[in-house]
């Protein structure tokens, strides 16, 4: 980490509110890990997660900082499977996520559902699409649907896809929409280096995939996803010209996923070259690192958030592990949008 002299010279427009921002960013990266630590665990265990297990290790700089410029009840958010810190910084309680994650009928999708697929689309909080590229065309869709009622306002969309998802003609299609219609989207594309086992190499031929965004006509950033101040900023400026009127933002992360795919992927095609590279650094040492090198925090005080996440998980793990799933000779399995089982209803 290089000395705080340095990164106040490389970073001259660092500001209070930037710096209030980015903590609060930290706590939610920290909060993020205990959360997912605690998930794999669970899945490791056997019987007591359904389903496949997507965490965002080394992705929670990217992810994160475009939660924390988002605003509850007046943008719309649409995460995808490495976005748990994006998730928890937007506002997602721990509760709702282990109930998912769990099964239970307390929790958002009432345990109908898989554990990545959970929303609040009442609040502008999206349930995720597993056919990858398909929320682009979603929040598009969502923010269009407000420009015509009359009540986008100043509000805008955000959502997420992998490098590979780029590839997808929903990507596209999603895309290309919102950049003629001039929509308030942000779209952050985190470059993990692989679509699952396949490298960046066999799937685009350009020299870098923030090229892509010119050929739709919408303003694109390359940052480094491994550092948080780097991100944040990043993000910062992208919600602002989203905001006032300038269309579509891609924001392209470089960085490297910490693990395989899914908790069920040991990730052997991942070389060593790339593990110990830049990309492969650790983005929340990273940022506890950065954070303690400007003065902005101490190890005593990152020690105590930390303690304070592992309280709130294990707290959120005991009330939902004691809660109901669902009773499968009471269910009528009907799908949540029938008129019966709206959101916010219960029956």
């Amino acid at each position: 980490m290089p000395p705080a002299e340095t990164i106040l010279q490389t970073h001259a427009d660092i500001t209070a509110d930037l710096r209030e921002d980015y903590l609060r960013a930290l706590r939610h990266m920290i909060l993020s890990r205990t959360l997912e630590e605690k998930l794999g665990s669970l899945y490791r265990a056997g019987g007591r997660i359904v389903g496949g297990v997507y965490l965002g290790r080394g992705q929670e700089a990217f992810s994160v900082s475009a939660g924390v410029h988002l605003r509850v009840g007046q943008d719309i958010y649409g995460p995808l499977i490495r976005d748990q810190a994006g998730r928890i910084a937007y506002g997602e309680p721990v509760l709702d996520t282990l109930r998912t994650y769990l099964g239970t009928v307390t929790g958002p999708m009432r345990g109908r559902d898989g554990n990545i697929h959970r929303g609040r689309p009442q609040q502008g909080y999206m349930a995720m699409i597993s056919h990858l590229g398909s929320l682009v065309s979603v929040v598009a869709g969502a923010l269009f649907a407000r420009r015509l009622h009359g009540t986008l306002g100043e509000g805008v969309g955000a959502t997420s896809i992998g490098d590979g998802g780029t590839s997808t003609g929903a990507f596209h299609e999603g895309l290309n929409m919102a950049a003629v219609e001039k929509l308030p989207l942000i779209v952050s594309v985190a470059n993990n280096q692989f679509a699952y086992s396949t490298p960046t190499a066999r799937q685009y031929a350009c020299t870098h995939l923030v090229d892509r965004a010119s050929g739709y006509g919408v303003e694109g950033y390359s940052v480094d996803g491994t550092d948080l101040l780097a991100c944040m900023k990043t993000f910062r400026t992208a919600f602002q010209r989203a905001r006032s009127g300038h269309g579509p933002q891609m924001i392209v992360g470089a960085l490297l996923r910490l693990g395989g795919h899914g908790e069920h992927d040991d990730a052997a095609y991942i070389p060593d070259t790339a593990r110990h590279g830049h990309e492969g650094r650790d983005c929340l040492q990273v940022a506890q690192q950065q954070a303690q090198t400007l003065g902005w925090a101490t190890a005593a005080q990152i020690r105590q958030w930390e303690k304070e996440a592992r309280s709130e998980v294990e707290t959120a793990q005991a009330q939902a592990s004691k809660e109901p799933t669902p009773d499968p000779y009471r269910e009528t399995w009907h799908a949540l949008s029938t008129s019966a089982l709206v959101e916010g209803q219960h029956g």
